[in-house]
């Protein structure tokens, strides 16, 4: 089974290509993984019906017992087989529905495959993380599909409603999904139904929790809204997604844990009211609209109340009317869908006021709906009929909830006879005074799948009995009741047929007075679900837009004010309130003098911040404040911290200076005497309370520090550098994570820099016709010695010729040109020495990096260029792309991120080894070069190029490799 999902989602991959190659075509080639799926789940007919199951597990995250586990049992073979089967005739069907002229037609395919194997992997997922992983993969692909047309605004709007809904209700399932997990001590879905957790207080939370998010997905009511709208899809999606898969799976949800849970107090009046005020509710609905799709968007509402009111029961018979129900509705359901696209796709409108005669002129289409009509209005000898009497039955014997149900499901189902009629009517019937319709025929190919559906659903209906036993198996997990029900076409005379005549009689007549009744509903209608949240919505936004206008006024200073107010509030809430100080252990001022000497010159720095006006000034004393923490580490003993605490404090100072090149000297914000005085009080106190509190967390540890396991675990491994060995392999995942944080912020706030494009192509000095950016940006001076009288005698740069002579320093050139290799050299050793010594691969990508801001800040972005001619793209690419490579390949000895050693003997060199710790820190090394390189070209060379065309001494741009539009 994992393979056959695997399948789903490489192929969706390449769907693109197959339809460029194939055209429409493409279609038939995708709908093979869920085609052979169907095949498969057939095969595994026999073991699910008799109550076993087939699955397969993997550990995903040992830790927190959480297993990439799938199961087959007899309520996900049920599934399986709509989910593929029916899958896979949309996929037939989407063939004939579109052409090779479609837009964007490759993306929807492999959207369309890809939503096919979440489902299918939904319904097979035996551990809730699992599930909660492939329901929001369901939510993605969905969210895609329905943005399809996405140059519509209602395409997009509706595509961003079901998103948020479903989405909402998926992060309060999977919080449910934790408090479950905790409670039953597994996450394992099937050991939670055979022994479910006593039903306490965080039981009954997490419970309403999965239901919030079961509701949401199958659009029950109040989350109903998103349904109904996203019928903006193409009509394949509907009939793939919102009859026989995507809303289906809040009600497998249910299905799947009532067993369990349906005993707990808030289960049963949850499921039961909205239930049945969904049924009515979209029922009531369907009768006043026009658009069929949007007919049969209210009526497959209106269903989906009645199936959770059926699978939220709790008893046998109940769930076994629940099962055959969920059939059904899927075959006619999704049926109908596709008979209103070739309606659409032959007539070219869906208004059931326009369209007249389609009967008679498309009479194969017109057999194909009324059948499926049939089995939704429950007609025999339908399959809708043999599951709907299940249903009547399961219900009049059951208690006094039961009974009041009964009577919902038994109004509900007169407004379920009643628009379907008006649906049959509204597309195939010829109208009083309406022209026929003029149509185009529509070829066999097109109206095959809908066909098998709906035969399928005339066929299972004498034959309902060949699924006894499969759906036998899911109900029988219920307690058995005292006359157990079973599934049949026909049951004799009695309550259940007498209601179901009533039904039919209800629904014809409603139809009959059918003006009265959309008068009537469009009389007493109330605000629509939609308009709500559309002004939810736009409440939310106004909110916020008073809220921003209010908070953000412009003033970074002030913005740091609140920040430490709001901080230095609750740090002394907190220290009032619990008095963490009593027993602690008094600080002491310094281990040594030194560190009192050097912390003191670091506090004068910091505060002589406060008195600069010139920004230089202000950079170069918070580059001092930076160094004293750095030196502190010295005297700490801690020369890890040390060395990159001076180079990190090095990049920063450089960048500093590269950004106020384009900024006034001075700061622009006037502070008045006031606002100094009550700034330096605030900042004096949140450091003093920033300092007490870590003082009273470190007094009050009471287990043992874990640095003394740490260094024993280190030299375990012939090691003796702890810092580099925890940020490599002990915490190796954290180290991931911020690498993966760094690059996005590099990219993020170069981007701003880049407006147009990244690339920098034309980086040589042909483009340039006159001064560089730092000859323009320098003063002349007076009275000294002018061009070649100052030039050195040769060029110490490769980019040398670009700088002007009297702006160049042979000092300088020489030394950068110098220590460029040794620099470099001195980066790869802090990189391979970090085992053992002070280094590692953040800092020795910093100290790489700053050599070539060594080579920039000597020749300029020339210069630059020549020692740096790749992209800083590529080696953060490739960082990341090792890093995350040396992770997966600890698959091999069971997780991510196992570490691995290599020993072996060199002829010359002696016995070395090799470990994969140091190929990780290789990739660290890589990104933060590239970050680095990054920055420097955006605020650096990037900048000076626009100096240079501001200036007009660049070379126009003349091609779109330039990185700049052409003016």
């Amino acid at each position: 089974m994992t393979v056959l999902i695997l399948c789903h989602f490489v192929l969706a991959a390449c769907a693109a290509p197959l339809v460029r190659r194939l055209g429409r075509l493409a279609f038939i080639v995708l709908a093979l993984p869920p085609a052979a799926t169907t095949v498969w789940a057939f095969t595994e007919w026999g073991t699910a019906a008799a109550g076993g199951s087939v699955g397969w597990s993997w550990e995903w995250i040992g830790t927190y017992d959480v297993w990439l586990a799938l199961r087959l049992d007899a309520l996900a073979e049920l599934m399986v087989l709509l989910a593929a089967g029916v899958g896979t005739l949309v996929l037939l069907y989407c063939a004939s529905y579109f052409t090779d002229g479609s837009p964007r037609l490759g993306p929807f395919a492999g959207n369309l495959l890809a939503f096919t194997g979440a489902m299918l992997a939904l319904v097979l997922a035996d551990d809730l993380i699992s599930l909660y992983v492939f329901w929001e993969l369901t939510t993605v692909f969905s969210y895609l599909l329905i943005g399809h047309g996405s140059e519509q605004k209602k395409n997009r709007r509706s595509a961003l409603q079901a998103l948020t809904v479903t989405t909402l209700g998926g992060l309060a399932m999977l919080v449910g999904f934790l408090i479950l997990g905790q409670a039953a001590g597994t996450y394992r879905i099937s050991a939670i139904v055979a022994d479910p957790p006593e039903p306490t207080l965080a039981v009954s939370t997490a419970v309403a929790l999965v239901l919030c998010g079961a509701l949401s997905k199958s659009a029950i009511w109040p989350f109903s809204l998103w349904l109904p709208n996203a019928m903006a899809a193409p009509t394949p999606v509907s009939a793939y997604l919102h009859a026989a898969a995507m809303v289906k799976a809040g009600v497998y949800l249910v299905a799947r844990l009532a067993p369990a849970f349906a005993d707990v107090p808030l289960w049963r009046p949850v499921v039961l009211v909205l239930g049945g005020a969904t049924m009515l509710l979209g029922g009531w609905r369907a009768l006043r609209l026009h658009d069929l799709k949007l007919v049969l968007a209210y009526g497959t509402v209106s269903q989906l109340g009645f199936l959770l009111v059926l699978a939220g029961a709790g008893n046998r018979n109940a769930a076994l009317a629940a099962v055959a129900m969920i059939l059904a509705h899927a075959l006619f359901k999704a049926a109908l869908f596709l008979v209103t696209g070739i309606v659409d796709h032959a007539a070219g409108s869906r208004d059931l006021r326009v369209l007249s005669g389609l009967g008679r002129s498309l009479p194969h289409v017109c057999a194909v709906g009324v059948l499926a009509a049939a089995s939704m209005a429950a007609l025999p000898p339908f399959l809708g009929f043999a599951a709907k009497e299940a249903a009547l039955d399961a219900l009049l014997h059951g208690g006094t909830a039961d009974r009041w149900t009964l009577a919902v499901v038994v109004l509900g189902s007169v407004l379920t006879v009643a628009y379907t009629l008006r649906f049959v009517w509204g597309a195939f019937a010829r109208k009083p005074g309406v022209a026929d319709t003029p149509v185009h025929r529509t070829g066999a190919a097109l109206l095959a799948p809908p066909a098998v559906l709906a035969l399928a659903g005339l066929v299972l209906g004498p034959g309902v009995g060949w699924t006894e036993r499969l759906f036998a198996a899911y109900a029988d997990v219920f307690p058995a009741p005292a006359h157990p029900y079973h599934l049949a076409l026909w049951h004799g005379f009695g309550t259940a047929l007498l209601l179901s005549a009533v039904t039919w009689a209800g629904g014809a007549v409603l139809f009959a007075a059918r003006g009265t009744v959309t008068r009537l509903s469009r009389r007493v209608a109330w605000p629509t679900a939609d308009s709500v949240f559309g002004h939810l919505l736009l409440g939310l936004e106004r909110l916020a837009l008073q809220l921003t206008g209010f908070v953000q006024r412009g003033s970074l200073s002030g913005y740091l004010a609140i920040t430490l107010t709001v901080m230095l509030a609750g740090q002394l809430a907190v220290l009032v309130t619990d008095h963490p100080w009593r027993g602690a252990v008094a600080p002491r001022v310094w281990d040594v003098p030194l560190q009192g000497a050097v912390a003191l010159l670091t506090c004068a720095a910091a505060l002589s911040c406060l008195t600069v006006s010139r920004r230089m000034k202000a950079v170069v004393l918070a580059g001092l404040t930076g160094y004293g923490a750095a030196l502190l580490f010295v005297v700490q003993g801690a020369p890890d911290l040390a060395l990159t605490q001076f180079c990190v404090e090095t990049v920063s100072m450089i960048v500093f200076v590269l950004v106020l090149r384009r900024l006034p000297v001075r700061f622009e914000e006037s502070i008045g005497n006031w606002r100094r005085a009550l700034r330096i009080p605030v900042a004096l106190g949140a450091a003093a309370t920033v300092g007490v509190a870590v003082w009273a967390a470190g007094a009050a540890r009471v287990a043992e520090p874990a640095g003394a396991a740490m260094v024993e675990e280190v030299a375990h491994h012939g090691l003796k550098d702890v810092v580099a060995t925890i940020l490599v392999d002990l915490r190796a995942w954290d180290t991931m994570g911020e690498s993966a944080v760094l690059a996005a912020a590099a990219i993020g706030v170069t981007s701003l820099i880049y407006l147009h494009r990244r690339s920098e192509a034309s980086m040589n000095a042909e483009e340039l016709r006159g001064e560089t950016a730092w000859t323009l940006s320098g003063r002349r001076l007076t009275g000294l010695p002018q061009g070649d009288d100052t030039a050195p005698e040769r060029s110490w740069l490769a980019a040398g010729a670009t700088l002007a002579p009297e702006h160049r320093s042979v000092v300088f050139e020489v030394v950068g040109r110098l220590l460029f290799p040794p620099v470099l050299v001195l980066s790869l050793y802090l990189l391979f020495c970090a085992e053992n010594m002070p280094g590692g691969g953040f800092v020795a990508g910093l100290v790489a990096g700053l050599a070539l801001i060594t080579r920039y800040l000597a020749g300029g972005r020339f210069e630059l260029a020549e020692a740096a001619p790749l992209q800083p793209g590529l080696f953060t690419g490739l960082g990341l792309f090792v890093s995350t490579a040396v992770a997966l390949g600890g698959l091999a000895e069971g997780t991510v991120l196992h570490a691995w050693t290599y020993h072996g003997h060199l002829p010359v060199f002696g016995d070395y080894h090799l470990s994969t710790s140091v190929l990780f820190d290789f990739g660290v090394y890589l990104l933060v070069l590239g970050v680095v390189l990054d920055i420097v070209r955006a605020l650096g060379a990037k900048v000076d190029r626009q100096i240079e065309r501001a200036a007009g001494v660049l070379a126009p741009a003349t091609g779109p490799g330039t990185g700049e539009p052409p003016r």
